[in-house]
C-alpha cells in the first residue's frame, strides 16, 4: 500500500505543477474558443489540461517501474507499456481537437486505433465469467471487439460528463478510487498477480484527477479539453479491461464443487468485475440518453446540445457547486455500493445502506433551493453561505430595510454591501481578456451575483 500511495502522491504532485505552466501556455496559443450556446461558464477559459495530465501519468508510470514491489508488474506484464501507447495516441488527438476542433468521426476513429494498439500489445479481454455458465473464452477477434467497444464507450461516456468544473475530474476520481480498492482486495487478500496492473493504474488514474482538480474546480481557471477527458476515459477503461479479462475467478477458490456452480455461486464477486458499468452508469445513462434524444429529434448522434443530466440540475434550480456534488453523490453511491455488496453479500446492512442512501439523494434533488445552516458556534468554521445569521444582525437588517425604502433611488457604491451571507461581490477587473476570472498569473474575478451567475451557466 506504501508504493501505491507514493505512487499516488508523485502522480498527483506532477499533475498540479505542471497545470500552471499550461494554462499559461494554452493562453500563448490561443487554447480559448468562444463560449457556445451549451457551454454554462461565462467567460473564455483555456484548455490542454490534458497535457498536465499525461505528465502526471508519465510520472507515475516512472516511479512505479523504480519501486521494488511494483517493478515486477512492468517485468511479468506488457499492459504499462500498452496503456502507455494507447494514451498517447488518444491524447495526441485531444490535444489537437483542443486547439482546431477536428471532426467528430475522427475522434472516433482515433479512439478505435488507440484501442486497437493496446489490445496488439496484450492489453485485450481474454474470457468473461458470466453467472449460471462459467469462465466463457473469447475467440481473438471476440475479445478485440469487446476490447475495442468498452474503451470507446467509457472515452466518450467520460467527455459527454465533462461539462461543469470539477465533474468529470471528480466523478472519474471516485470511480477510480473504488476500483482500486477492489483490484486491491483481489491482489493482496487472493494472491492474484494477474491484478496488480489494474490496481496500479487505478492509483495512477486517481492521482491525475486529484492534480488537477484544485486548478478545475469552480470557477475553473483551466479546462482539461478532450486531452484530458479523453485520457482519463481510456486509462479507467484500460484497467477494468485487465481486471475483466485476464483475472481467472477460479483462483479466489472461494467455493468447492464445478465451476459453473462456483461462478454462480460467486455472483456479488463479478459485479465489480463488470466494472465500466457501475463506476460510470451515470456518464454511461447520460450518453444513452443524449443518443436517443438527439435522434428523436433529427439530430446527429453527435450533435452538442443542453440536455445533459448536469444542464438538468441546474434548469431546476440547482447551483453550479450543488449540481456537481450530487453527481459526486450518486457517482459514489453506486461504485462504492457494489464495491460493498460484493464484499458482504451475505449482509442485509448493506443494501439497507444503500436503499437509506438513495432516498437521502432523492430528498436532495427534489429540494434545489434549500441552503444548509450551520449552528452559531460553527459560524467561524463554514463559508459565509453556510453561516446562520445572528439575533443582533437578523434585527440590524431588519431596521435597516425601512431606511433603505425611504432613500429613493440612493444606491450605495458596488462591493459596499458585502454582508454576512457574502451574495454580493464587487467584480475584479482582469488583465487578458477575462480568461474566467483570472489572468496568467492574477487572482479569480468574483461575479456580482453568485447565485445568478450558476444558475445562468
Amino acid at each position: 500500500m506504501r508504493d501505491y500511495l507514493l505512487t499516488l502522491c508523485v502522480t498527483a504532485a506532477v499533475t498540479y505543477l505542471l497545470t500552471g505552466p499550461v494554462r499559461k501556455f494554452a493562453i500563448a496559443v490561443g487554447a480559448m474558443p468562444a463560449i457556445r450556446a451549451r457551454d454554462v461558464h461565462r467567460e473564455p477559459t483555456p484548455r490542454l489540461g490534458g497535457i498536465a495530465m499525461f505528465g502526471g501519468l508519465c510520472a507515475g508510470l516512472i516511479v512505479a517501474d523504480h519501486l521494488f514491489n511494483l517493478k515486477g508488474v512492468f517485468e511479468l506484464s506488457d499492459e504499462p507499456r500498452a496503456l502507455l501507447s494507447g494514451a498517447a495516441l488518444i491524447w495526441l488527438i485531444g490535444v489537437l481537437d483542443d486547439k482546431f476542433e477536428i471532426d467528430a468521426l475522427i475522434k472516433l476513429g482515433g479512439q478505435m486505433i488507440a484501442a486497437a494498439v493496446m489490445v496488439i500489445q496484450g492489453l485485450t479481454i481474454l474470457w468473461l465469467p458470466i453467472p449460471g455458465v462459467g469462465t466463457v473464452a473469447l475467440t481473438q477477434w471476440q475479445g478485440t471487439l469487446l476490447t475495442v467497444a468498452l474503451v470507446v464507450i467509457t472515452i466518450n461516456a467520460v467527455n459527454f460528463v465533462d461539462g461543469l468544473d470539477g465533474l468529470a475530474a471528480g466523478m472519474v476520481c471516485i470511480a477510480s478510487a473504488a476500483f482500486f480498492l477492489y483490484a486491491y482486495r483481489l491482489w493482496m487478500g487472493y494472491g492474484i498477480e494477474a491484478a496488480a496492473p489494474a490496481t496500479l493504474f487505478a492509483a495512477i488514474l486517481m492521482g491525475m484527477c486529484l492534480g488537477f482538480l484544485p486548478h478545475n474546480m469552480h470557477p475553473a481557471r483551466i479546462f482539461m479539453g478532450d486531452s484530458g477527458s479523453m485520457l482519463i476515459g481510456l486509462v479507467l477503461a484500460a484497467g477494468a479491461i485487465s481486471i475483466t479479462g485476464q483475472v481467472d475467478p477460479d483462483n479466489m477458490k472461494l467455493f468447492e464443487g464445478s465451476e459453473r456452480g462456483a461462478t454462480h455461486a460467486m455472483l456479488p464477486v463479478f459485479i465489480p468485475l463488470v466494472l465500466p458499468l457501475t463506476i460510470i452508469a451515470i456518464p454511461a445513462a447520460d450518453l444513452v440518453l443524449a443518443i436517443v434524444r438527439r435522434t428523436w429529434n433529427g439530430q446527429s448522434p453527435f450533435a452538442a446540445d443542453r440536455g445533459h443530466l448536469h444542464h438538468r440540475l441546474l434548469e431546476i434550480g440547482h447551483s453550479h457547486s450543488r449540481a456537481v456534488l450530487i453527481m459526486y453523490f450518486w457517482s459514489a453511491l453506486i461504485a462504492f455500493g457494489t464495491v460493498g455488496y460484493s464484499v458482504h453479500a451475505a449482509s442485509s446492512w448493506i443494501v439497507f445502506v444503500i436503499m437509506t442512501a438513495s432516498a437521502a439523494g432523492l430528498i436532495l434533488l427534489l429540494m434545489p433551493r434549500f441552503t444548509p445552516r450551520a449552528p452559531h458556534w460553527a459560524n467561524r468554521f463554514v463559508p459565509p453561505r453556510y453561516r446562520r445569521p445572528t439575533e443582533e444582525a437578523s434585527a440590524a437588517a431588519y431596521e435597516e430595510k425601512p431606511a433603505a425604502a425611504d432613500s429613493g433611488a440612493q444606491q450605495d457604491p458596488p462591493g459596499a454591501q458585502m454582508g454576512e451571507e457574502g451574495a454580493e461581490r464587487a467584480p475584479v477587473a482582469v488583465g487578458v481578456s477575462g480568461v474566467n476570472g483570472a489572468t496568467a498569473i492574477g487572482s479569480r474575478s468574483r461575479f456580482s451575483d453568485r447565485r445568478s451567475a450558476d444558475s445562468s451557466r
